[in-house]
């Protein structure tokens, strides 16, 4: 919303500079997004009338000019192509500075002396360009300043409105909330009635009450076509961002931004027969006021006559109905259509309007006739015509419930002491209807106020008229109480912890994602759509985490980052039947060398297994089991599936060449994603007695088929062992000369300790034997020599 700060002030005028006003209103929560001057600075300079004009004696394209600028008339040497005896034009006198600095002296061109300079609007600091000297009106007064005549020391304020506060999308309404904030008078608009003096009007049909409970329009005939926009409205449309189009388009968009009413006219005579406000039939065209040609839906409201549709109905006007030139009847709509009516349409045709932003946030439905008077009013004052009778339909308007405020819970949830009078006075500013009794205080919201419609509502009015910077701000006291610690469960910042120690790197992304990522990293063609996404590319709710990291490592890419290692913790969902689950997965992914540039290791990019062991750190100190299983995101023969407990806990893979391809990655990048339940469970400490006596080592290397897993063989080791084996692992794997092509030789550590006795070279050599022939009979195993 952007607006003058003198037409403003013609309706409340508070005792504050721009800069106090806009520190108000920010306060008061309209956030003043910018404040800026209209035109630069500049002095000395003013309206001038050229008296006569003469040819440079040796320049053609110079003109010798007499002006008269309030005092003696001065000669000035001026090239502009649209100068004439008897405009009235800006006229820079000898000492004047202009934007920019540069003062005006005393000059000579071609040999002829030059006692000013006459303006563009350009070189005013205005326009960005200009044809030609800036023209004024005729009647301005000769040797006034142009600043004092065009109001140049305005300011233009540009407000940053919530969605609710619809009612501050107009001049007078965001004035109506400086007199609230500022307890200074609010001046009226004074609108008369047009006298009927035209017999002609429109029969009225509306077929949807519920889109359209208010609908009002009258004819106005007879106006003049070549009558143009006063100077005044021009400059206050244009310092709200809008051109001038002509008298009667002006009009309805000067009554859009004063009273926040979106209006339109239609040229009366391209209407066949009356006027009927409903939805659009099955193939129905139109073409808009823009040149586009929409196909309209069966939920699209029209403004129709007996034959055609001539308007989207609170969103833009058809072409073959507007206003021309050439227009000397029309027919004045202003309607209050239920924003459920209007929302979403503008998303649907791909551009939107000040009407159907309005619309769909809610309009004063109290003020569509008062409307209809103002434009009626300032057509006939530029336009002339004679306006005849108002046609209505009224259907049933939003209920305005009465709601009681209790000064005591005001008291309470404020946590300051406002007394009633005090609470009733801050209620007042507010111009609504309040009746008090004994501290409640009954108020019935005004139809301008949407966002009015329960208690907390007008308590939070209270504060806000009372200002935020004057409730205290008391240090709180409270107990402090030492919560009991879950030993059997970790805590997610632990875990992030771990990984910030391995180098990675935490990232928040989008729980809305890309189609495309769900099907490819997911195989997930039935994802939880949503039904008003922020962005084509985000419309559906994801359910892994690995796209949001590959985005986030093509944005590193791009960014010349040549090492990435990042992790995010995050909610998934996932269709279950009519349900969705929602559950929360750690994911991590690295790509790049697997250590940082350095001289004491060698570069190598990073693989499988260099994340494997960070997956299993995050496990500690429980033992997870890599299974080979295929992912939709990972390379067939480099993806594994995770359990715990026997239980599924992730998945780890490298990223699948295809996606690498298609998503532009230069190298390889290792991926995890786990369930977070599975990793914050943890054993609940317990004690074990820790043995006094030596460990005894023993090395077994045994010769197995190439297609035995290592795992398998571990678990039925372990299965197998007695108590006093306390460490397994694998330690060596050797292909090559003396070892069958089809085999391999795998070497294990075995550590056995007993916590009562030192064990004997006898008893250490059992235990071996029975683990080897534990190996012979399941897998086959020989011994290796």
């Amino acid at each position: 919303m952007k607006f003058s700060e003198n037409w403003l002030r013609s309706f409340v005028n508070p005792p504050l500079t721009s800069e106090q006003l806009a520190h108000a209103l920010t306060m008061a929560g309209l956030e003043v997004e910018a404040l800026e001057s209209v035109a630069p600075p500049f002095a000395n300079i003013l309206v001038a009338e050229v008296l006569e004009l003469a040819k440079h004696p040796e320049a053609d394209r110079l003109n010798v000019c007499r002006v008269n600028a309030g005092g003696e008339a001065l000669q000035i040497v001026c090239g502009a192509g649209n100068v004439a005896p008897g405009i009235k034009v800006p006229c820079a006198v000898v000492g004047a500075v202009l934007p920019g600095g540069m003062e005006i002296k005393r000059a000579k061109l071609r040999g002829v002396e030059s006692h000013g300079m006459l303006c563009s609007a350009k070189e005013l600091g205005l326009a960005e360009s200009s044809d030609g000297l800036l023209v004024l009106a005729a009647d301005a007064p000769v040797g006034a300043s142009i600043r004092d005549y065009l109001g140049l020391d305005d300011k233009l304020f540009t407000l940053k409105l919530t969605p609710n506060r619809s009612d501050c999308l107009s001049l007078y309404g965001v004035a109506r909330e400086v007199a609230a904030v500022t307890d200074c008078a609010l001046t009226s608009l004074e609108i008369r009635p047009a006298a009927v003096a035209s017999a002609r009007k429109l029969a009225l049909r509306v077929d949807r009450p519920d889109a359209c409970p208010r609908y009002a329009g009258r004819v106005i005939t007879g106006i003049d076509p070549q009558a143009g926009t006063p100077p005044w409205m021009v400059r206050r449309l244009e310092r709200s961002g809008l051109r001038s189009l002509g008298p009667v388009v002006d009009v309805s968009n000067y009554v859009l931004l004063e009273l926040g009413q979106p209006m339109h006219a239609f040229d009366l005579a391209k209407i066949d027969g009356g006027i009927t406000v409903r939805f659009a039939h099955p193939g129905e065209r139109l073409r808009l006021l823009n040149e586009q040609t929409v196909d309209l839906q069966a939920d699209m409201l029209v403004i129709a006559d007996d034959a055609k549709a001539l308007a989207l109905a609170g969103i833009v006007g058809g072409a073959d109905s507007a206003v021309s030139a050439a227009t000397v009847d029309i027919f004045l709509e202003s309607a209050f259509f239920s924003p459920a009516a209007i929302a979403g349409k503008s998303r649907q045709l791909g551009f939107g309007s000040d009407s159907s932003y309005r619309f769909e946030r809610g309009v004063d439905f109290g003020n569509t006739v008062t409307a209809l008077e103002r434009a009626t009013q300032l057509i006939q004052e530029i336009c002339g015509g004679a306006a005849g009778e108002i046609v209505e339909s009224a259907g049933p308007l939003p209920l305005r419930a009465p709601v009681a405020v209790r000064a005591e819970r005001v008291r309470r949830i404020l946590g300051i002491d406002l007394d009633d009078a005090t609470v009733g006075a801050l209620l007042g500013r507010l111009r609504l209807e309040c009746r008090a009794d004994g501290g409640i205080f009954q108020i019935t919201p005004p139809s301008y106020r949407f966002d009015l419609a329960i208690e907390e509502d007008f308590i939070e009015e209270v504060a806000r008229l009372h200002g935020y910077e004057h409730i205290p701000e008391p240090s709180p006291r409270a107990a402090l109480t030492l919560l009991p610690v879950q030993e059997d469960a970790r805590a997610l910042p632990a875990l992030k912890q771990l990984l910030a120690a391995c180098d990675y790197q935490e990232i928040i992304s989008y729980a809305f994602v890309d189609e495309a990522w769900e099907r490819d990293f997911a195989a997930n063609a039935e994802p939880v759509r949503l039904l008003n996404p922020i962005a084509a590319q985000l419309s559906v709710m994801r359910s892994s985490l690995i796209g949001g990291l590959v985005d986030c490592l093509r944005t590193n890419l791009n960014r010349k980052q040549s090492r990435v290692r990042v992790f995010e913790a995050g909610g998934c969902f996932i269709r279950d039947g009519e349900t969705i689950r929602q559950p929360v997965r750690l994911a991590g992914l690295c790509y790049g060398n697997a250590l940082p540039e350095q001289w004491g290791e060698p570069s190598r990019g990073v693989d499988f297994f260099d994340v494997k062991a960070d997956v299993e750190a995050l496990f500690q100190p429980l033992s997870v089991r890599f299974e080979a299983a295929g992912h939709p995101a990972f390379h067939p023969g480099q993806s594994a599936r995770i359990s715990l407990h026997g239980e599924f806990a992730g998945w780890m893979g490298t990223l699948h060449p295809r996606w690498r391809q298609e998503y532009g990655l230069p190298g390889n990048a290792v991926v995890f994603e786990l369930e977070l339940p599975a990793l914050l469970a943890r054993k609940k400490p317990a004690y074990a007695e820790i043995s006094k006596f030596p460990a005894m080592r023993r090395d077994l290397a045994v010769v197995v088929a190439e297609d035995v897993g290592v795992q398998a063989m571990l678990d039925a080791l372990r299965e197998g062992a007695p108590e006093m084996l306390t460490e397994l692992s694998l330690f060596d794997v050797y292909r090559g000369k003396g070892i069958d092509s089809d085999h391999k030789s795998l070497a294990f550590q075995v550590l056995l300790q007993d916590t009562r006795k030192t064990l004997t070279d006898e008893e250490v050599d059992t235990v071996m034997a029975r683990l080897l022939d534990l190996l012979v009979d399941r897998f086959d195993a020989k011994l290796r020599n």
